[in-house]
């Protein structure tokens, strides 16, 4: 079996199991740059991308800049920089399958050998769009300086690309560039500027060249959600090649459900050629309603979930979702409590239909999205994704949300330490330990020590830094927590969790 490259797509022009590129795509110009040869980029940006191409709209190819040390650039070279995008998952109840031959990157430079090569596209008139994906901690200042070889940092050599283009055009007012970082952080356009603008002045780079960058590029911030596992395991990734028929080192998989809002006004979009190819793909004002959206019932529903899961022992996201109770505690905890408490204007029937997707993708056969990974800063998640919807609901009810308790309750049962090893704390659920990887997990192994359960969680909904508020001066609520965490010491997770159902389905 052959690996993919280019000569091999006239062989598979009538593949009817794959998408395979014109051979005209290859002549397209060099359009964006981009900071990141990850799998989430390959399948959330360059799918849009693309996909443009196929559809005649954007005729433009990427260059992407690796950075890091980790793995080589062999695979690339092999192919082509072709890969297979396989997409799976469930839409409107049914199971769809797709596999694109990408053919969006055209190469793929070695920024610490090929630094050269990057400050010869800033030449380039073309480049119009610039997208990274460093990780979190890319989008940080670090003392960086531009005449290194490369700079040290992403925002570094960024500024460093738009210097020499700033030279290169001399300072013209139609060479900027939109620059759209998707790094999951918050406002993460307006970070990266207030670095790139930080390092200019440390840099002492001219007023002229600052006022440049502020005022004729621009910095979106965006947000994205696919869930992109990446390489495939072997025994998935040899079936898909024998049925793709032919052997593919960069291979991805990905979900069917895809976003990227970006935040921009009309002038954005149009900078955005390949804007309106695809629903999901947004440019809005305002993506903060994308944000909570997302926010509250992806990442909310997950977490509130994730201890509960594990105590019941389940291991995977889809695998819980198959369970009839389980899956109901999270559809009602969605539509009940999360969808009408968010702390954000939503437009009529949008949380609902987001609520569907959510539940969707939760259920997704080809996705095996572990639980234990999920609770990994728990008390933290707990803070920022669900305390704002909890407190919004007591606000409206005024009274607490019974699915959203139950959560909390199951948080504070994960949290109960069965043994010590110095400063780790580990947990015991259906026979085996697991690591409580949480910065409050010694704050919970002391508080596991005292003898009154109804004291312990006074005491522990004291803590604003978990609950956004001290919630021990209800009773309610202290009796409502105590009652499940006896009931799961006794019954076990599973049995008290039907057991609660049957309670609010009979109320």
């Amino acid at each position: 079996m052959n690996y993919l490259f280019r000569e091999k797509l006239r062989q598979l022009k009538n593949h009817p199991g794959v998408t395979v590129p014109q051979d005209s795509v290859f002549q397209l110009p060099e359009k964006v740059l981009q900071f990141g040869t990850g799998a989430f980029l390959r399948g959330l940006a360059d799918f849009f991308i693309d996909k443009a191409n196929r559809q005649g709209v954007f005729n433009g190819r990427i260059v992407v800049v690796k950075s890091t040390d980790k793995g080589d650039l062999k695979a690339f070279d092999r192919q082509n920089n072709l890969y297979t995008l396989c997409t799976r998952g469930i839409v409107n109840g049914n199971v769809e399958e797709e596999n694109i031959i990408s053919s969006a990157i055209s190469r793929v430079i070695y920024a610490k050998s090929q630094w050269s090569l990057v400050l010869d596209l800033a030449r380039n008139p073309a480049i119009g769009i610039v997208i990274s994906n460093t990780t979190e901690t890319g989008i940080q200042l670090v003392q960086d300086d531009i005449y290194q070889w490369p700079p040290v940092s992403f925002p570094g050599k960024l500024l460093a690309f738009l210097y020499a283009r700033y030279v290169a055009f001399s300072g013209s007012t139609e060479a900027g560039v939109v620059i759209i970082p998707t790094e999951l952080i918050t406002d993460n356009g307006k970070k990266l500027e207030s670095i790139v603008l930080e390092l200019a002045h440390r840099n002492g780079l001219e007023p002229a060249f600052i006022d440049w960058i502020e005022h004729h590029n621009h910095f979106c911030n965006s947000l994205v959600d696919r869930i992109v596992p990446g390489k495939p395991e072997e025994i998935l990734h040899k079936k898909l090649e024998e049925e793709l028929g032919y052997k593919d080192e960069l291979l991805i998989t990905a979900e069917h459900y895809h976003l990227w809002a970006i935040e921009g006004d009309e002038n954005i979009r149009k900078k955005i050629p390949f804007y309106g190819i695809d629903e999901g793909l947004v440019i809005e004002p305002d993506i903060e309603l994308y944000r909570e959206l997302k926010l509250r019932l992806l990442n909310g529903a997950h977490t509130l979930g994730s201890g509960l899961a594990h105590l019941c022992g389940f291991s995977t996201v889809v695998e819980a979702m198959s369970d009839a109770d389980f899956s109901t505690f999270i559809a009602n905890l969605m539509r009940t409590e999360i969808a009408p408490s968010i702390p954000y204007p939503v437009p009529e029937g949008m949380a609902a239909n987001f609520s569907r997707q959510v539940l969707e993708r939760f259920k997704n056969p080809y996705i095996q999205h572990k639980w234990l990974n999920i609770t990994q800063n728990y008390s933290a998640k707990i803070h920022a994704r669900v305390a704002p919807t909890f407190l919004n609901y007591e606000k409206q009810e005024a009274t607490f949300p019974e699915y959203a308790t139950f959560g909390y309750a199951a948080y504070i049962y994960y949290m109960k330490p069965a043994r010590r090893d110095g400063d780790q704390y580990f947990g015991l659920s259906n026979g085996e330990y697991y690591f409580i990887r949480d910065e409050k997990a010694a704050f919970f192994h002391q508080k596991w020590q005292m003898s009154s359960l109804e004291d312990m969680v006074r005491i522990i909904l004291k803590d604003t830094s978990i609950w956004g508020k001290d919630l021990s001066k209800s009773e309610a609520l202290v009796t409502a927590i105590a009652g499940h965490l006896n009931s799961i010491k006794q019954n076990g997770a599973m049995e008290t969790l039907k057991m609660f159902l049957a309670e609010v389905e009979y109320a």
